[in-house]
C-alpha cells in the first residue's frame, strides 16, 4: 500500500488509535470469566499504535488484522468495533479509501448489532470524518451528522473530545474559524484535564492550521510552539516532526525563507532518526 504524503492525516491515525485504546477495553467481569483471545487482541491494539507511532503503518495493519480474528472469535462487538476503526483509519492514511470505508460500515454495523448508542454515534462520526477529507459529502452535512450523533456520546469523555474535534475540522472547511477553534478548545479543554498530552498535542496542531488558514501567522506559529512543548514532554517524535514541518510551511507561506529551512531541516532530522525514508524524501523536495 501507498503512502500518502499529508502530515495532517499521520497525525489523524495516531490520535485515533490512541483514542481507541483507552475507550471501552475489555475487562473481566468476575472471576469465572475467561479473557485471554480480548486480552491478547487489546495488547494486539497497543502494539499497533506502538508501530504507527514509529511510522511503520503497514505492520500495524497487519497486527490489527490478526487481533480482529481474536476479537471474532470471542463475538466481542466491542473489539470488533474498536479495530475496525483503526484499521479503517490506518487504510485511509495509507490511500485504501474504499477498504477504510468498509470497515468503518462494519463498525457501524456491529454498534446497530450490539445496540451500543454511543459507539453506534462514534462510528459514524468516523465515517463522517472519512467522508469529510476525501471529498465524498459536503462540509455542511458532515457537519449536521456530528451535531445529530454527539448527542449520544454521553459517558466517554474522550469520544466527546473527538467529536468536538471533527466539528473544528468542519467548521474550519467551512471557513468559520472562529467557531472551529472554539471546537478544537473544547477537546483540549478536556485533553488537558485528563492529562492526555498526545491528543492535546494534536489539539494544538488543529487550531494552528485553522490559525493559518485564518492568516493568523503569528497565532499559528505559537499553536505549533505549544504541540512541540507537550510531544516533547512524550517523546512523541512524529509529532514533533510534524509541528516542525507545518511550521516550515507557515514560514514559507509568509516568505520567511530562512525561517522555513530551518524549521523542515529539524524536522528532517528527526525523520531520519526515526529512519523514515519517504518522509525524509518529501522534506528534501520543500528544500
Amino acid at each position: 500500500m501507498k503512502k500518502i504524503n499529508n502530515p495532517d492525516k499521520m497525525r489523524i491515525i495516531l490520535l485515533v488509535i490512541l483514542i481507541i485504546l483507552t475507550s471501552c477495553s475489555t475487562a473481566p467481569k468476575n472471576s469465572g470469566d475467561v479473557y485471554n483471545l480480548r486480552r491478547q487482541a487489546e495488547a494486539g491494539l497497543k502494539s499497533a499504535n506502538s508501530e504507527a507511532a514509529k511510522g511503520n503503518f503497514n505492520i500495524a495493519l497487519s497486527l490489527l488484522t490478526d487481533f480482529k480474528r481474536s476479537a471474532v472469535l470471542t463475538d466481542d462487538s466491542s473489539l470488533i468495533i474498536r479495530i475496525c476503526l483503526a484499521r479503517g483509519n490506518i487504510m485511509f492514511s495509507l490511500g485504501s479509501t474504499e477498504e477504510a470505508f468498509m470497515e468503518w460500515d462494519q463498525a457501524i454495523s456491529e454498534a446497530q448489532r450490539f445496540k451500543n448508542i454511543e459507539l453506534l454515534a462514534v462510528s459514524r462520526i468516523f465515517k463522517a470524518r472519512g467522508d469529510l477529507m476525501s471529498n465524498r459529502a459536503s462540509a455542511q452535512s458532515v457537519l449536521d451528522i456530528i451535531t445529530r450523533e454527539s448527542q449520544d456520546i454521553k459517558s466517554s469523555r474522550l469520544y466527546s473530545a473527538f467529536a468536538w474535534q471533527v466539528r473544528g475540522l468542519t467548521l474550519s472547511s467551512l471557513r468559520r474559524y472562529s467557531e472551529a477553534e472554539e471546537a478544537i478548545k473544547n477537546s483540549l479543554n478536556i485533553h488537558e484535564k485528563d492529562k492526555l498530552l498526545e491528543n492535546a498535542s494534536y489539539d494544538w496542531y488543529i487550531i494552528a492550521s485553522i490559525r493559518s488558514l485564518a492568516g493568523n501567522t503569528a497565532g499559528a506559529l505559537q499553536a505549533l510552539n505549544e504541540s512541540i512543548i507537550l510531544d516533547r514532554r512524550i517523546e512523541n517524535s512524529w509529532g514533533i516532526a510534524s509541528s516542525y514541518r507545518a511550521m516550515g510551511d507557515v514560514y514559507t507561506k509568509t516568505g520567511r525563507s530562512s525561517e522555513a529551512k530551518e524549521a523542515y531541516e529539524r524536522a528532517r532530522a528527526i525523520y531520519v532518526a526515526m529512519g523514515n525514508d519517504y518522509e525524509v524524501a518529501e522534506i528534501d523536495k520543500k528544500l
